[in-house]
């Protein structure tokens, strides 16, 4: 057997660089790059082959741990889950502040490589700088943390560990039905000890991403399930993006007269006008899906993990006859919601599955509904687009509206993440291309937007990216914009600057607490609270992207943002919009409910009165 010897850190990197994908007859290189932030763990041994020009993996030097994974997260959802990048970081609070990234990664099921320094295997010089010491077991470190938030996690402890450790991890990753975060802990003195490879381990592999079709029985018994229902509706979830399953899904619902609902993860597979897309369901969702959800008699749930917000914690579906019928890769996700199962590919259920119902002559019997429902939607939404609120104040919805319609370009890609902009982007955003939304709504992790951003102008670098993100989630994580600038690929990041956390203030008040904590205010020098009674902090969020090195503008109203928006088109570097917009202007609920923990036992009546709705609401929704 022919041997070559070589560090852990070498073999890591030439493993890396030989991984190849297929997915219909296409090859691709699946791993394209390696984020890190170096030191003591991993710069002299994993940064030492790096630093060789021997491979064709490009590093980008990230600017905050979380920033970078998140960036790497988004490289590879844009890309469908077909490219990723890979993320060393030091031991100690370098590894930790990943784990936060890698948890979303998995809850999102988008694979990403992590590969933080640990501890010394030998022990030797324990303990080692940024080293955490558990009394009652030696073998745990830092990066036991991982486990909890990571599909697949090893500690490569020895050099001939690396090899199955590896394959493995490429197990997982490439596994539709299982990826997410895989860690693979690397102790730093390992990584530069060597040993001698087969040179067999770094041939060329291409992992094969095979279509799961449904078996004839299979197929049989979920035509028949829908055959036998009269107003069956769709969801839309983010395994059709990950399948490339939109065109099936809208053939599949034009034929047989079937509407769908889409999720934050969905949005886009297939354009808004469509004439079965409802938009969005649930908890952020519209009129249009909210309104028939409820008489729907079978819900198709299409690579969704329905989550609370798109069944509106189990709520929205009160037809006592409907029923759920789940296609998806994942056996876990498909059982949801006490779901008939059926493990396939989203594109291939639905192909199979528009055959055989068009064969019996099936077509749903939800007559005008879905026609009306879609028009009195528009019109609500062309309000909201369209609303000016008095005084200076300027709406989030308006100046959306303004972006929405006239100010993007068709194929620029929106990215988001938490806060209010969620719920009004699902609502009221209207994607006239595919794949051109790009929402993390699985973990709403606050900072993902701007360092998001990065990872998919990576992944699409012809075109624009326009980060939507408040005030709140800007300070919380904005690091990759610095590494934008660095790597002279432009982002544009939307500030939607509403003094604070709105989203949250508006969830507060709905339970009848009164305003505490949620604004950005200096304390009330009276009650020495962040209540009401506090002046608002100023902040200029332009003059912060302004030393990166960023085009910047402040705006207040849709004059000043056709102006700015002008402007940072001809930009070649990243830009930065603050939108003065008012604290209160996002969109309301639509027909939808959404479970929180409101207290039993409170001194104010009106939570009192919040909690006695909560219990009333709780009996009308399914308990599994």
């Amino acid at each position: 057997m022919k041997t070559v010897r070589l560090t852990v850190g070498q073999a890591i990197v030439r493993f890396l660089d030989n991984q190849y994908i297929s997915t219909d007859g296409k090859e691709e290189k699946y791993v394209n790059g390696v984020f890190g932030i170096f030191g003591h763990g991993c710069v002299v041994g994993l940064g030492e082959a790096l630093q060789e020009p021997n491979h064709g993996l490009k590093f980008y030097q990230g600017h905050n741990e979380q920033g970078m994974t998140h960036a790497a997260i988004a490289y590879a959802k844009q890309n469908n889950r077909r490219k990723i990048m890979a993320v060393t970081s030091s031991i100690g609070p370098g590894a930790l502040n990943m784990v936060t990234a890698a948890a979303l990664a998995s809850v999102n099921r988008i694979p990403v490589l992590l590969m933080p320094g640990d501890a010394f295997a030998c022990r030797q010089p324990d303990p080692v700088l940024q080293q955490v010491e558990q009394f009652h077991d030696y073998t745990v470190t830092a990066n036991d943390a991982f486990k909890a938030v990571c599909r697949y996690w090893d500690r490569v402890s020895r050099p001939e560990q690396l090899m199955t450790a590896l394959m493995n991890a490429f197990r997982v990753l490439t596994d539709p039905a299982q990826t997410g975060a895989v860690c693979l802990a690397l102790p730093q003195d390992v990584q530069a000890e060597a040993w001698d490879y087969p040179e067999s381990f770094f041939r060329k592999r291409v992992h094969y991403i095979e279509r799961r079709t449904l078996s004839p029985e299979a197929l049989d018994r979920a035509a028949k399930i829908i055959a036998g229902k009269k107003k069956p509706l769709a969801i839309c979830g983010g395994g059709v993006r990950y399948s490339e399953a939109g065109k099936a899904l809208a053939d599949f619902c034009s034929r047989l007269g079937i509407p769908f609902g889409e999720t934050q993860a969905g949005k886009s597979a297939v354009v808004w006008d469509h004439e079965m897309n409802l938009g969005g369901i649930g908890a952020t969702g519209g009129l249009a899906a909210n309104h028939l959800a409820p008489q729907a008699d079978l819900i198709i749930a299409v690579g969704t993990r329905l989550s609370d917000f798109t069944t509106s914690s189990k709520w929205i579906f009160q037809n006592p006859d409907a029923e759920f019928l789940s296609l998806n890769v994942n056996s876990f996700d498909a059982l949801k919601m006490d779901a008939h199962a059926f493990i396939c590919d989203a594109r291939e259920g639905l192909t199979a599955l528009e055959g055989a119902l068009v064969k019996k002559g099936y077509h749903a019997d939800w007559g005008s509904a879905v026609a009306d429902a879609k028009a009195a939607w528009k019109t609500e939404v062309d309000k909201l687009y369209a609303a000016e609120l008095p005084g200076n104040s300027y709406s989030q919805l308006r100046a959306l509206g303004l972006l929405n319609e006239e100010l993007l370009d068709d194929d620029a890609i929106v990215v988001g993440a938490s806060g209010s902009l969620p719920g009004d982007l699902q609502r009221v955003w209207r994607p006239k291309k595919s794949e051109t939304y790009h929402m993390e709504y699985g973990f709403s992790c606050m900072g993902y937007e701007v360092s998001g951003s990065f990872g998919v102008k990576l992944a699409a670098p012809e075109r624009e990216v326009y980060a939507m993100t408040g005030d709140g989630s800007f300070v919380m994580l904005h690091s990759e914009l610095l590494t934008s600038i660095q790597e002279g690929q432009k982002i544009n990041v939307l500030l939607f600057d509403n003094n604070g956390f709105g989203c949250i203030d508006n969830l507060q008040r709905s339970q009848g607490i009164p305003k505490f904590g949620c604004e950005l205010k200096f304390r009330n020098p009276e009650t020495g609270r962040l209540d009401e009674g506090g002046k608002l902090v100023p902040v200029d969020y332009a003059k912060i992207a302004e030393g990166y090195g960023c085009k910047v503008w402040t705006v207040h109203n849709s004059e000043e943002l056709r102006k700015a928006m002008s402007e940072a088109k001809k930009s070649t570097v990243s830009t930065l919009i603050d939108i003065k917009v008012d604290f209160d202007s996002m969109s309301g609920d639509y027909e939808s409910w959404w479970r929180v923990g409101t207290p039993e036992v409170s001194l104010k009546q009106s939570v009192l009165d919040a909690h006695d709705r909560l219990i009333k609401e709780i009996a009308k929704a399914r308990q599994f």
